[in-house]
């Protein structure tokens, strides 16, 4: 579950330094007054600010849920099959969610691949409940 964890670790930072690039470079730009990044609030900023912040939030939803688990697997000693191709599945899916999100955002497209990836987070929760009773 280490493994899984961290790549999911990886895709948070990477979408982070994605972001604040986008805000420097907004600034940089004058298309955004750097003021606004003090409280995020007044002035209407490109999409690419939004999508980006947006899409590094909700690395701090879901993904707590999968941190959780993977936690508790690791502390159980409950790593089985189930588990662990469960939670690589979980990786995949929200790094095409975040693709999706980041680049041509079909609301569709990134709906479906978060409760993909929604399910699987459920998988991992219910297999470790299963192992533990």
């Amino acid at each position: 579950m280490l493994y899984p964890m961290f790549a999911m670790i990886v895709l948070t930072f990477g979408i982070g330094m994605f972001a604040v690039k986008v805000r420097f470079a907004s600034v940089k730009t004058g298309e955004v007054n750097a003021k606004y990044y003090k409280l995020m609030d007044g002035a209407s900023v490109p999409e690419l600010v939004t999508k980006t912040t947006r899409c590094f939030n909700n690395q701090f939803e879901i993904p707590v849920l999968f941190y959780t688990v993977c936690t508790l697997y690791i502390a159980l000693g409950a790593e089985d099959r189930v588990g662990l191709v469960s939670a690589w599945l979980f990786v995949f899916f929200r790094y095409i969610h975040a693709f999706v999100h980041l680049t041509y955002n079909h609301i569709l497209h990134r709906m479906s691949v978060f409760w993909v990836a929604f399910i699987c987070v459920m998988v991992l929760w219910v297999n470790l409940l299963v192992q533990q009773v």
